[in-house]
């Protein structure tokens, strides 16, 4: 499983954001090997992240090139004061299971 996790400081979102983000999103949810998401905000509010769980490298390449989100990352500097993308693999889950799944549909490694 490989996690691309987006650290973002928000700018200033406005309508061309929120269009291009909820297109992004259902890009993601019908993508093959898109597995789900989960993020933070910092304690100051001033970071987020959203982490996205994908089956592998090749299905997160896919994403990235899809035409909407190639769109989004040319206006990126509009909406955002800043960010990182961070590329793990993600090597085993586990827990308790009073979680749920967290974002990752159940699928454990």
């Amino acid at each position: 499983m490989i996690c691309a996790s987006f650290i973002w400081e928000p700018g200033t979102y406005d309508d061309e954001f929120h269009r291009l983000n909820d297109l992004i999103q259902k890009v993601a949810d019908y993508s093959a090997g898109y597995i789900g998401v989960d993020g933070w905000v910092s304690k100051d509010g001033k970071r987020k992240c959203a982490n996205y769980f994908w089956k592998d490298m090749e299905s997160l390449q896919m994403f990235a090139q899809h035409p909407t989100h190639l769109e989004a990352k040319r206006e990126y500097a509009r909406w955002y004061n800043g960010y990182q993308i961070i590329i793990s693999e993600v090597t085993r889950t586990y827990g308790d299971g009073q979680l749920g799944d967290l974002g990752m549909n159940g699928r454990k490694s």
